[in-house]
C-alpha cells in the first residue's frame, strides 16, 4: 500500500503543460519578385479587363453572370475533392431536387448564395466589417440579439403603459372578481414569468458554437484582423496582384475554421472594390480548377502568387469564350421569335434559359406561370437541346 501511494504521489506531482497551436501568419514577400510576376501579372490584368469590358456592354450580362455563379460554386467543391453535379445544384437551388440533397450539395449551395450576396451588394461591402460578419453568419445573430434586447425594453414599457391605462381607464363600480379565480390567474402569471426568465437565462448563457465542432482556441476575430491588415498593405499594388496576395494570405492564416472557400470570393470582391472587375465577380475557383493539380501548391511563395495570377487569367479567358458562345446561341434562337404575338412566352423562356445552365419543365412552369405541359411545348418550339440524358427527369439548356 505504501509503495502504491508513493507512486500515485509521484505521478500526481508531475506538471502538465497544455500546448496550444500558434495562429498562422502571413507576410508579403519583401521585395516582391517582379521578375517572376511581371509576365503573369500583365496577362491577368489584361484578361480580367477584357472580360469586364465585354460584359459591361453585353445584352446577356445578367444571364451570363448568373450562370457563372453555378459553375464557380461547383468548382469550389471540386477543389476540395468533392464532386457536385451542375444540374443537381441548379435543381436544388430551384427547390426541385430529384433526390435527398447531400452534404456536398448543401455546401455548394452555400457558396452559391454567398457569391450572389457579394455580387448584388456594393463593391466594398464584402471587405467591410459588416460584410465579413454577415458572410460569417454573425451579423444575423448580433442583429437578433439587438432586436431581442429592444423587444424586452419595449415590452417593459408596454406593460407599464398597460398598468397605467388599467388604473386610469378602469370603469367605476366594477364588481370584484371571484377570489379563487383571481388567485388562479395570479398563479398562471407567476408561472409564465418564471418560464420567461428561465428561457432568457438559457438564451443569454448558451454558447454560440459547439466545442465538438469548433475549436475554442481558434481566434477568428484576431485572424480576420490579421488578414485585413495584409489586405490593407496591398493598396499600392495592382488589383490582380492584390487579389493573389489576399488569396494566399487567407490560405496561410485560415481565419475561418470551416469556410476555406470564402477566401477566393473575398479576393474576387477585392477586384471589384479596386475597380478591376466592375461589371462581374471573377470566378477564381473555376480558374484554379483549370490549373494542373501538381502546380497548384508550389513551395516557393513567388510561384504560388504566379499560380493565382494564372488562375485569374484562365478564368477570364474561359468566361470570355463562354460569353461569346452564349451570345451567338442567343442570336440564333432569337430568329425564332420573329412573327410571334406580343403575349408569347418564348422571349421570357429565352431569357430564362440563358440565366441557368439547365432548365426543367417544372422550373419553366414556376418561372413563367404556366403548366409543365405548356413548358414542354415552348421548349419544342424554341428548339432547345436536352442536356441531362437522365430518365427520371428531362432538362434542357444552352451549352
Amino acid at each position: 500500500m505504501t509503495e502504491s501511494k508513493a507512486v500515485l504521489a509521484s505521478v500526481s506531482s508531475v506538471s502538465i503543460k497544455v500546448i496550444r497551436t500558434l495562429a498562422s501568419s502571413y507576410k508579403i514577400p519583401d521585395p516582391l519578385p517582379w521578375a517572376q510576376l511581371a509576365g503573369p501579372l500583365a496577362a491577368a490584368e489584361d484578361a480580367v479587363a477584357r472580360l469586364d469590358e465585354r460584359l459591361a456592354k453585353s445584352p446577356i450580362r445578367d444571364g451570363a453572370i448568373s450562370r457563372t455563379h453555378f459553375t464557380d460554386a461547383c468548382a469550389s467543391l471540386w477543389l476540395d475533392g468533392e464532386l457536385v453535379h451542375l444540374d443537381d445544384l441548379v435543381l436544388h437551388d430551384a427547390g426541385m431536387d430529384v433526390r435527398a440533397p447531400t452534404h456536398e450539395l448543401t455546401r455548394a449551395h452555400a457558396v452559391l448564395r454567398a457569391r450572389r450576396r457579394i455580387a448584388e451588394a456594393k463593391p466594398d461591402w464584402a471587405l467591410s466589417a459588416t460584410g465579413l460578419a454577415s458572410l460569417r453568419g454573425r451579423g444575423e445573430r448580433e442583429q437578433e440579439t439587438g432586436n431581442r434586447k429592444e423587444g424586452e425594453g419595449s415590452l417593459e414599457v408596454d406593460k407599464d403603459a398597460e398598468r397605467e391605462e388599467m388604473s386610469l381607464e378602469g370603469p367605476l363600480g366594477v364588481l370584484e372578481a371571484d377570489p379563487h379565480l383571481a388567485s388562479a390567474f395570479a398563479a398562471v402569471d407567476a408561472a409564465n414569468a418564471r418560464t420567461e426568465r428561465r428561457l432568457a437565462d438559457e438564451t443569454r448563457f448558451r454558447p454560440e458554437r459547439d466545442s465538438l465542432i469548433y475549436d475554442p482556441d481558434w481566434d477568428e476575430g484576431g485572424r480576420l484582423d490579421h488578414w485585413r491588415a495584409v489586405v490593407d498593405q496591398t493598396r499600392g499594388l495592382p488589383p490582380t496582384l492584390a487579389g493573389a496576395i489576399a488569396t494566399e494570405a487567407w490560405g496561410e492564416i485560415e481565419p475561418l475554421e470551416h469556410t476555406p472557400w470564402l477566401g477566393r470570393l473575398l479576393a474576387a470582391a477585392l477586384l471589384r472594390d479596386r475597380g478591376k472587375a466592375r461589371s462581374h465577380l471573377p470566378c477564381l475557383h473555376a480558374g484554379l480548377k483549370s490549373i494542373p493539380r501538381e502546380r497548384r501548391r508550389p513551395r516557393d511563395a513567388a510561384a504560388r502568387l504566379v499560380v493565382q495570377l494564372e488562375a485569374m487569367t484562365a478564368a477570364a479567358e474561359s468566361g470570355r469564350k463562354d460569353h461569346d458562345r452564349w451570345l451567338m446561341t442567343r442570336n440564333l434562337l432569337a430568329r425564332k421569335l420573329t412573327g410571334r404575338r406580343a403575349t408569347s412566352n418564348l422571349p421570357a423562356l429565352l431569357d430564362y434559359v440563358l440565366s441557368r445552365p439547365i432548365v426543367s419543365a417544372g422550373m419553366i412552369a414556376a418561372e413563367l406561370g404556366i403548366t409543365p405541359r405548356a413548358a414542354q411545348n415552348l421548349v419544342a418550339e424554341l428548339g432547345l437541346r436536352e442536356a441531362t440524358g437522365r430518365g427520371r427527369y428531362r432538362a434542357w439548356g444552352v451549352l
